[in-house]
């Protein structure tokens, strides 16, 4: 039989392979953004259908945006930024050197 991996060493090989690190970046993005949105809409006390009927998306599209399965594009973002009145900003930070 094989040598059985721990999680830490079967991800750090995973890590290693081309475009994996962009893809989890991808992935934490996604994810960060549909969480603001989320509790953006819940101190509304919106369903997500009523942010879909304000946003002009389908709740289902709302519904995949919260969970992290899609990354949007800026004027999607703008579109649920306004039907919640709230301003986007976009901005570049420094990486952290330990990241």
């Amino acid at each position: 039989m094989g040598e059985r991996s721990d999680w830490a060493s079967l991800r750090e090989r995973r890590m290693a392979e081309p475009g994996a690190a962009e893809a989890y970046d991808a992935t934490q993005l996604a994810f960060e953004l549909g969480r603001a949105i989320r509790e953006l809409r819940e101190r509304r006390g919106w369903s997500q259908a009523q942010l879909a009927k304000e946003s002009g998306m389908t709740q289902s599209a709302v519904a995949r945006f919260e969970a992290g399965g899609t990354v949007p594009t800026l004027p999607v973002l703008e579109r649920l930024a306004a039907a919640l009145d709230v301003s986007l900003s976009v901005s570049f930070e420094p990486r952290d050197a330990a990241a």
